[in-house]
């Protein structure tokens, strides 16, 4: 029988450790358990579920549903107090801003409470590392099991949400339905079969060629033959698949932080935990969950020391095979295949040489090739969606960094030359891609290569700072290969967590699903005057949370 619990202070009063004992002596395991309510975890993810519960609702009233015929929902009177009542409908705007933010307190509250590294300014002790100690595997594995019950508690409700920050999940329909028609989504947009615009696709897909590979297109069309386009079956049918997405992102990353010495907990936390995920990779309905969760788990069999070492080669052809499949959903992580051929050869501070790189770039392209020739085989696309990945300038968006300097430079060029805006424009796009194609060669192509991951984690955020499109979702592109690679600071957490908080109220008071006849601008007005007071009180005005960011550490050392 253990002896009693000895219950050791770790860090500024805020917990204990609970290590219990043989009687002989030794230590058999430990465990987190909190000091008082307002650290104990269960606590916050209660919070974190009502505040689930809460976007749910309010996502009924101001979420995107599309009046098709065959919509349950469409042919019903039950929703219209929420969704063709002003003030139901302001209720639920304001409902799902205030939901928001109360997830977004409610995980750095879990972080603080479980004492994750750079969550709090109280101390060099509870600021923490990122890097995995063998005297904490226990106690950080026991961190990693609640997080994942928070993540399983905050997720559940947001299945059966109406899509929210986005209506993304209705061009997938949209394209899917193309390609069963027999068209080619690389070549026309969703406008070219009728009554595009009431299954829910944006304009912005009326004429643009999809974006995405042919394995989720095949999905898309799937998709589309079984539920007959009937939008609240396809959104579940869609969510089911992003969400074996989400599984594969939860058993991986654990995994390649111990791989890399990060700790896996704070990774799972800070990545998956994160609202940005729930609300727009499950609420939103991505499918960057699905191109997320295959790129993590093949990087996780890309390696070289598997023992015993006969199955060596089929799991590393299996990580590519995996890589493959994450290309055929979403093209962009090609860039980290290169660096996925590198984890078999990189060793810390040793050179490679490049016979060496090209015999496995040979295979790793090999391997892939073959796979997407399969695809576009069975789609008919074949590689279409190559000269598709290039079109995509011509529908920057306002908020993206480049395609405003894009869109300046042209307008610049048209008033002085009255060119048009477009060609300069175009011109700017291109330097941009080929920015992303030179730091991608260079980082490969280092004599001594810096950690494959963190590579590839540059290179992605290249590919996001100079593409003419930013939606806030890409920040979870590059969020988890930083995070299992171990590269992280303390600006970058403070950086993270202010992010995270503006770019959920700017998704809500962007993406409002409102009736013709509601005053759409003066519910953003509201609903925007809301999300800026929720996140003053966070930064400024909450005691516990303003702790995570550092303009406010000096003044809440000392708060309890």
């Amino acid at each position: 029988m253990a002896s009693a619990p000895n219950l050791v202070a770790h860090g500024a009063g805020l917990s204990a450790l609970e290590t219990f004992t043989q009687p002989s002596g030794p230590v058999m395991f430990k465990r987190f358990v909190p000091s008082r309510i307002d650290t104990d975890p269960g606590h916050h993810i209660r919070v974190g579920l009502a505040a689930a519960i809460i976007i749910m609702i309010a996502s009924w009233g101001v979420g995107w549903l599309p009046q098709t015929q065959n919509s349950w929902f469409a042919g019903t009177t039950i929703l219209n107090p929420l969704r063709f009542w002003t003030p139901g409908v302001t209720v639920c705007a304001v409902a799902l801003v205030t939901g928001g933010l109360l997830l977004v307190r409610s995980w750095l509250r879990l972080g603080q409470a479980l004492q994750l590294p750079y969550t709090t300014g109280a101390g060099e002790n509870t600021v923490g590392s990122v890097k995995e100690a063998a005297r904490t595997v226990r106690i950080n594995d026991h961190k990693l099991a609640v997080i994942n019950r928070a993540i399983i508690y905050w997720t559940v409700p947001l299945i059966f949400a109406f899509p929210i920050m986005s209506r993304d999940v209705y061009s997938y329909l949209a394209q899917g339905r193309l390609l069963h028609a027999g068209l080619d989504p690389y070549g026309e947009g969703v406008s070219s079969l009728p009554g595009w615009f009431m299954i829910g696709a944006d304009s912005l897909w009326a004429q643009s060629p999809s974006p995405y590979g042919p394995a989720f297109l095949l999905i898309s069309q799937l998709v589309w033959f079984v539920t007959d386009g009937g939008p609240e079956w396809a959104i579940l049918c869609f969510r089911a698949l992003f969400l074996g997405g989400m599984a594969m992102c939860m058993w991986a990353i654990p995994r390649l932080a111990r791989r890399f010495g990060a700790r896996g907990d704070w990774a799972q936390w800070i990545f998956i935990a994160n609202p940005l995920f729930g609300l727009y990779m499950i609420a939103g309905a991505h499918n960057d969950t699905l191109m997320l969760g295959l790129l993590l788990t093949g990087l996780y069999f890309v390696n070289p020391h598997w023992t015993p070492t006969e199955n060596r080669r089929r799991r590393i052809l299996f990580g590519f095979i995996l890589l493959g499949c994450s290309i055929a959903i979403k093209p962009l992580t090609v860039l980290v295949l290169p660096f996925a051929g590198m984890l078999l050869l990189w060793r810390p501070d040793s050179n490679i040489s490049y016979r060496a790189r090209i015999a496995v770039w040979f295979k790793s392209v090999l391997a892939v090739g073959l796979l997407l020739i399969g695809f576009g085989a069975i789609t008919g696309l074949w590689f279409g969606w190559i000269p598709a990945m290039m079109t995509s300038g011509s529908a920057a968006f306002p908020y993206a960094p480049f395609g405003l300097l894009g869109l300046g430079i042209g307008w610049l060029v048209d008033l002085i030359w009255n060119t048009g805006i477009e060609p300069a424009a175009q011109v700017v796009y291109s330097l941009g891609t080929l920015t992303i194609a030179a730091v991608t060669a260079w980082l490969a192509l280092l004599p001594k290569p810096k950690h494959p991951i963190l590579s590839a984690a540059i290179a992605l955020t290249t590919a996001v700072l100079a593409a003419p499109v930013f939606q806030p979702w890409y920040v979870l592109w590059v969020l988890p290969l930083f995070a299992v690679a171990g590269r992280w600071r303390g600006w970058s957490s403070s950086l993270l967590y202010l992010l995270v908080a503006v770019l959920i109220v700017a998704g809500v008071v962007d993406q409002l699903a409102v009736s013709q006849w509601i005053p759409l601008l003066s519910i953003r007005i509201l609903t925007g005057t809301i999300g800026l007071i929720g996140l003053a009180v966070l930064i400024f005005l909450d005691p516990l949370t303003r702790r995570a960011f550092p303009q406010t550490r000096k003044t809440s050392q000392y708060v309890a």
